[in-house]
């Protein structure tokens, strides 16, 4: 069998909203191993329209996992430098899945739940960060993949207004908190997971319904007047102007956190007593600076830069391209890179290669657009 045999006899999986995003109009892609909207009217219009008003998105590609068992936290802790244990509930945190030398396999979201942890993986990888926490994590912690249940994200401004109509009470979380409310008829109302979070910079939820009812929900958000679908790639430009990374692409296995510009994920707690993998190297390039680091790009004229060109101080190369493209609330291009520490600092004048030729590039600092997150004692 060739190569290209074998890859058509790979299933692309459908997520519970296949057919709601197709009769909407959704160009569909292969993403992740799934089939996914990656736009409906137009991405510039749809970035538009989550930046002032409220967008939804489909992301039950991604992993939903519940940890269960005594010790899960503790446990969890040494693969991960966050400081767990001490989440309260109903409170998240963000992280990331670590290899033994301190290499990035994932960055995830951990949230103290009533029956465990709850963690959101990516969908790129989720098989893979399920295989290596059952290998990692001790045989008492029970790993629950909650695959009957699918995942939305309503962001932008006026999020909450639209979402307070459909589930009484979410006004009262704040960025990062999270918790159980009740959605439908009060006969036989539906149990919701959400918490006020999400990718694109802006104030939002993240919404577990199961999966069998995503339908539904769907259809009364989108019935509020500030909420449309939204696809794939204004997720991606709404999440590279909020200078947030893309695993995959901002982050590997070959990148620890802090040359990935993640250094913040690393607790204080955990930086005295380490006990996490790659603890020796990270704490060393927390101590010494990393001999690379992801940073930000503003891009001289319209050209738009994407992943893979290459970044030049004169004649050296000095990094690469990760994560590219036009930024339609900045109104030029904008980019995030890996370049050597000698040019990291904001201002620093670079140039990445195009097709053949020189484009101009300034070190920025990140985000490009602030974020807008409703945190406690500040308003939006």
């Amino acid at each position: 069998m060739s190569d290209d045999e074998e890859l058509e006899l790979i299933e692309i999986l459908e997520m519970p909203l296949d057919a709601w995003h197709r009769a909407r109009g959704a160009r569909m892609v292969e993403f992740a191993g799934y089939h996914m909207p990656i736009q409906y009217e137009g991405i510039m219009a749809e970035h538009s329209w989550t930046r002032e008003n409220a967008g939804l998105f489909d992301v039950s590609h991604m992993g939903q996992l519940m940890l269960t068992g005594d010790g899960a936290a503790e446990a969890l802790e040494a693969l991960v430098p966050g400081d767990i244990s001490a989440l309260q509930e109903g409170r998240m945190r963000y992280s990331l899945l670590l290899a033994e030398n301190g290499g990035v396999l994932d960055d995830l979201m951990v949230t103290a739940a009533p029956m465990g942890l709850y963690v959101v993986v990516n969908g790129a990888v989720k098989w893979d960060d399920m295989g290596y926490l059952r290998e990692h994590l001790p045989d008492e912690i029970t790993i629950n993949h909650m695959d009957d249940r699918a995942l939305l994200a309503l962001q932008g401004p006026k999020a909450v207004d639209a979402l307070l109509r459909v589930v009484p009470g979410v006004d009262a979380l704040y960025f990062m908190d999270a918790g159980s409310f009740f959605w439908g008829p009060k006969t036989d109302p539906e149990p919701l997971w959400i918490s006020r979070s999400g990718y694109t910079g802006e104030d939002g939820f993240e919404i577990s319904v199961p999966a069998t009812h995503a339908q539904k929900l769907a259809e009364e958000l989108c019935a509020q007047p500030e909420v449309k679908p939204i696809g794939l790639g204004a997720r991606d430009s709404l999440r590279l102007e909020a200078g947030l990374p893309l695993y995959g692409h901002d982050m590997n296995p070959e990148v620890d956190p802090v040359e990935g510009n993640a250094a913040f994920a690393v607790s204080k707690r955990r930086r005295a007593e380490g006990g996490f993998n790659g603890a020796e190297r990270i704490l060393k390039a927390l101590a010494e600076g990393p001999s690379r680091k992801l940073v930000g790009f503003t891009v001289d004229g319209k050209i738009p830069v994407r992943e893979g060109a290459s970044i030049y101080s004169k004649n050296e190369q000095v990094g690469m391209i990760t994560s590219g493209g036009f930024a339609p609330s900045v109104g030029a291009p904008i980019a995030m890179g890996y370049v050597a520490s000698a040019h990291i600092a904001v201002g620093t004048a670079l140039e990445a290669e195009v097709r053949g030729k020189r484009v101009a590039l300034t070190v920025a600092a990140m985000p490009f657009v602030p974020h807008h997150y409703h945190r406690r004692g500040k308003s939006i």
